[in-house]
C-alpha cells in the first residue's frame, strides 16, 4: 500500500485536517468505519488492545471504547455521532477520558474517486489552540498512519496478526487483542461484501492526546 496520510496543522487556527486515499470502494471504507466488529480490527496503532463498549455509527448514535497499552495503562474515548450519511459524510464528537470537558468536533467525508478508490478527508475543530496543539503533539500522525495501514490490510484481506481475532461478550461488547507485528495470521478474504468478512462484523481519526500514545 502506497497511500500516505496527509496531515495539516494550520498556524493560528484550532483545526487539524487530514486526507487519506484507499484503493477500495467507498462502500467498503464506510462500512469499516460503521460496524463495531470491523472497527475493532483497525482502530488505533499496532500493539494495543481495544475494548469496544458500544459503537453505534448512525445519526444520534454514540461510542465508547478503551485502548490498553502493553504496560497495562488504559485510555478511554467517547463521543456522539451527530450526523451520519451512508457512504458520504459524518459529524462526530471526540473526547478523551484523561482530558474531561475538552471535546473536539470532527467532520468526515468519504469521496468516491471512481475505479474502486476512495478519499477520506477529516476536519477536526478544537475548543482552544492549547487543545489543538496538545493533540497535534501527542503522536497523532504516527498513530493515524498505522491505523490506516491496518485498515488497508483489513480491506485487502491481508495476512496480519495471529492474535487479532475479535471476541464478543454475551452482551455484544467487542474485545480484541492487537498483535505487535504483521505476518502471523489471516484476516478474512478481501472486500467487505465477502461473506467471511461479514461474519467477523457480527452486528469509526481518534487520536490519543498527549499521553505518549498514538491515536486512532
Amino acid at each position: 500500500m502506497t497511500n500516505a496520510l496527509k496531515l495539516s496543522v494550520p498556524e493560528g487556527l484550532p483545526f487539524i485536517d487530514l486526507e487519506r486515499e484507499f484503493d477500495f470502494p467507498v462502500a467498503d471504507v464506510f462500512r469499516a468505519h460503521k460496524e463495531p466488529g470491523l472497527v475493532a480490527q483497525w482502530l488505533g496503532p499496532r500493539g494495543l488492545t481495544i475494548d469496544v463498549d458500544h459503537y453505534d455509527f448512525r445519526t444520534g448514535g454514540s461510542y465508547r471504547y478503551t485502548h490498553t497499552g502493553p504496560d497495562g495503562d488504559a485510555y478511554g474515548f467517547n463521543g456522539i455521532f451527530h450526523t451520519v450519511r451512508e457512504n458520504d459524510f459524518a459529524i462526530q464528537t471526540f473526547e478523551f477520558d484523561g482530558y474531561p470537558d475538552v471535546v473536539s468536533i470532527e467532520f468526515l467525508t468519504f469521496h468516491d474517486l471512481g475505479g474502486g478508490r476512495t478519499r477520506l478527508t477529516a476536519h477536526a475543530v478544537y475548543p482552544s489552540m492549547a487543545a489543538r496543539d496538545g493533540m497535534a503533539g501527542s503522536g497523532m500522525e504516527g498513530g493515524l498512519s498505522e491505523a490506516y495501514e491496518r485498515l488497508d490490510e483489513l480491506l485487502a484481506g491481508a495476512k496480519v496478526w495471529a492474535s487479532q481475532t475479535a471476541e464478543f461478550d454475551p452482551d455484544g461488547r467487542v474485545r480484541q487483542r492487537q498483535a505487535t507485528s504483521p505476518g502471523d495470521g489471516d484476516l478474512p478474504p478481501s472486500h467487505l461484501k465477502n461473506s467471511a468478512l461479514k461474519q467477523t462484523a457480527r452486528g469509526h481519526v481518534r487520536p490519543v492526546p498527549a499521553s505518549g500514545m498514538d491515536r486512532t
